[in-house]
């Protein structure tokens, strides 16, 4: 097969660069040898149309809004698999087999426990201190409680570092929760999931017996799965690039953790709730919506449309159905669910909305979801961290055995001052 090339026409001559192409998704151009041929540079701000690196991991069609797991589509992962099959399918390639899950589900259970010194390193933080402050502390601090798996050229030590990751996240995440509202801190059950043993551990108490509710760590799991992996986002870019450098696992997780807290990436869903929060009432839509449509109105709707999907959010039709069963279990009429029904319904039907591709995105429900679990909002970010660090870990090991990884250096279009020569103080 003859390969197909782009030819790049210059004052130079003429270059040409390979298409590379994935199993699916489009074409790729090669421009490795770009600069060192033309002596030039690409310009992509945000890299956009950037591929930095080769994955086997997430494929997003963001057109046809397809979310695929190592090719499996995430509503069936979502409906039907449990997040360590997840976990075990982001870190290995495939689903595991019944002994595989069961040891890969025992190895996580058995690392949940975090070292008793760092129940000492969170009381250095004020009572205030926001939930991903803390992570972002914590996480970056295990490297100096586990020693023995910082060696990232050891391919054990980075499996050690993985599980520790993923297994000890829930019980970081369950303490930072504690913490802030002056609750003793609840150590790991290990006859409980994944799922069941965070909710314990969030909302337990020494003093009595807590009961997981089935319908709850569902919705928890579900929330999990549909946030485990997004391809190269800005916090799995970080990771990528904070590991290009030879970093340890630990801190660059805690790097992810500190880019996912930005409100224009793992704020989103606090935001959309806080929006529907504001709307109120059905009856204040027809308003809202105006003012939504207002180009010279600074009121947005949040939770509506994606950087990446241009169809509907194949994630937000599974957390549609499970805000219904959460807010029936719990016997909650809420007012906030009521408004966005009816905007999804205008969403879908307005064409204001639909020439413009805003349809709903995960955000939309998540945030009243985990608001009716009895999650305050400043813990929607670390939730999501929780459940996107399977999606880094995987990232990250992918990254550390690519033999084509290099570290990371973007470069600049420069548009400064030109070459001048010093002057004295005393003579400017």
């Amino acid at each position: 097969m003859t390969e197909q090339t782009v030819t790049l026409n210059t004052a130079e001559g003429d270059f040409s660069y390979p298409l590379l192409p994935g199993s699916v998704g489009p074409e790729v151009i090669d421009i490795r040898k770009l600069y060192g041929q033309t002596g030039k540079f690409t310009y992509d701000p945000g890299f956009t149309s950037t591929a930095s690196c080769q994955s086997a991991i997430t494929y997003i069609d963001g057109d046809q809004g397809i979310l695929l797991h190592r090719g499996y589509p995430i509503d069936q992962l979502a409906e039907q698999s449990t997040f360590m099959e997840v976990a075990y399918l982001l870190l290995h390639g495939d689903l595991p087999k019944k002994s595989e899950l069961d040891e890969f589900t025992n190895t996580i259970t058995y690392h949940t426990m975090l070292h008793e010194q760092l129940a000492t390193f969170y009381r250095g933080f004020r009572r205030d201190a926001h939930p991903m402050a803390i992570m972002c502390g914590v996480v970056g601090a295990l490297s100096a409680f586990y020693h023995d798996s910082t060696d990232i050229t050891d391919p054990n030590q980075r499996l050690i570092a993985s599980h520790r990751l993923i297994a000890k996240m829930p019980t970081i995440a369950a303490m930072a929760f504690k913490y802030s509202i002056g609750q003793p801190f609840v150590y790991p059950k290990n006859e409980l999931s994944y799922t069941g043993n965070f909710l314990r551990m969030t909302f337990g108490v020494p003093a009595e017996e807590y009961e997981v509710n089935p319908v709850i760590e569902s919705a928890m799991r579900r929330i999990f799965i549909l946030h485990a992996d997004h391809e190269q986002n800005a916090s799995t870019s970080t990771v990528r690039l904070a590991g290009s450098s030879g970093a340890n696992p630990f801190a660059c997780i805690a790097a992810g953790i500190a880019c996912l807290w930005g409100p224009a990436h793992g704020g989103a869903n606090e935001a959309a709730l806080n929006m529907l929060r504001e709307i109120g009432d059905v009856k204040n839509i027809k308003h809202y919506v105006a003012r939504a449509k207002d180009k010279d109105d600074p009121f947005r709707l949040m939770g509506f449309g994606h950087r990446v999907y241009k169809n509907y959010d194949p994630r937000a039709k599974v957390m549609q159905k499970t805000a219904e069963e959460v807010l029936k279990e719990l016997g909650k009429s809420d007012p906030v669910l009521d408004v966005a029904r009816e905007l999804e319904q205008i969403a879908l039907s307005d064409e204001y909305f639909i020439e413009k591709k805003l349809y709903p995105n995960v955000d939309f429900y998540s945030g009243i979801i985990l608001n009716a679990i009895g999650f305050p909002t400043d813990m929607f970010t670390a939730l999501f961290a929780l459940a996107r660090t399977v999606g880094w870990v995987a990232q990250w090991n992918e990254m550390i055995s690519d033999p084509e990884q290099k570290i990371g250096r973007p470069r600049q279009l420069y548009v400064g001052a030109t070459q001048r020569d010093y002057v004295p103080v005393s003579e400017r």
